[in-house]
């Protein structure tokens, strides 16, 4: 199972339309994961049209996608439970408010957005992964999103690119 995770796409703010190797990759998809910062309805339902999406509301997300996204959720894929978040907040570091949205759920990945910035570590057990931002990399190098292939075990790597 192929599935793209992206965040903060800040659109039509940040960019008018997604980037075209993230939509190949969308394209070739069994399920998305937005980690929120859509920005607006329109933008959820755009990225909707390429297949199952599974989202969480952003700090900047208008009110309409506020109605339908939650703060945080938890699903299992193959045995493997992911909490999905933003990170938004005030005080702690990023990935410290992701960690806390979980703090009371045995989850074994953790999905989060806000900083644009791509994470990959293990703390205290749990895989931390933000997928940094396919259409704002503020002062990085490069745009990133994520894919996690789940078949046998499973696997998570960024893919980085410029434009």
């Amino acid at each position: 199972m192929k599935i793209v995770i992206m965040s903060d796409t800040h659109m039509p703010k940040k960019g008018r339309d997604l980037p075209p190797q993230l939509k190949e990759d969308l394209e070739s998809s069994e399920l998305i994961i937005h980690a929120g910062d859509f920005q607006t309805i329109e933008v959820y339902n755009n990225i909707m049209k390429y297949g199952d999406l599974i989202g969480v509301v952003g700090n900047v997300d208008d009110e309409k996608l506020q109605a339908v996204l939650p703060k945080r959720q938890v699903i299992e894929l193959f045995g493997v439970k992911i909490g999905i978040v933003h990170g938004d907040g005030k005080g702690k570091t990023t990935e410290k408010r992701a960690m806390e949205a979980f703090k009371n759920e045995k989850v074994d990945i953790i999905i989060f957005g806000h900083s644009h910035i791509p994470y990959l570590r293990y703390t205290n057990g749990i895989l931390l992964f933000n997928s940094g931002s396919p259409v704002d990399k503020r002062k990085l190098p490069f745009y990133s999103y994520g894919i996690l292939t789940m078949e046998k075990g499973w696997r998570i790597e960024h893919i980085f690119f410029t434009n």
